[in-house]
């Protein structure tokens, strides 16, 4: 099947799962990202990074992206500039 397409949001078998509790950093709250804005960089560290994407059902993320989680949401991002390529909401409960 090959990497996740960047803007192709849920594929057809995803699934929600139950994730561990999350605290947003100091100066941070619930914030909808929408593609094409840019991520600040304190969560293009591993701390945020999702590697357990396969429990949904996604693929892996295409080379130079990683799966970041931000609240109950799972943001594709680009890892050299940050910029949120896909958004997948409510992917945690």
């Amino acid at each position: 099947m090959g990497p996740h397409r960047p803007g192709s949001g849920r594929p057809p078998g995803f699934r929600p799962i139950r994730g561990p509790r999350w605290r947003y950093p100091r100066g941070y709250r619930y914030r909808r990202w929408t593609i094409g804005l840019m991520l600040p960089s304190l969560f293009l560290t591993p701390g945020y990074y999702y590697e357990d994407y396969w429990r949904m059902g996604l693929e892996g993320p295409p080379w130079g992206y990683r799966w970041v989680r931000y609240g109950p949401d799972l943001l594709l991002v680009d890892t050299r500039t940050g910029r949120i390529d896909d958004a997948i909401y409510g992917a945690f409960y």
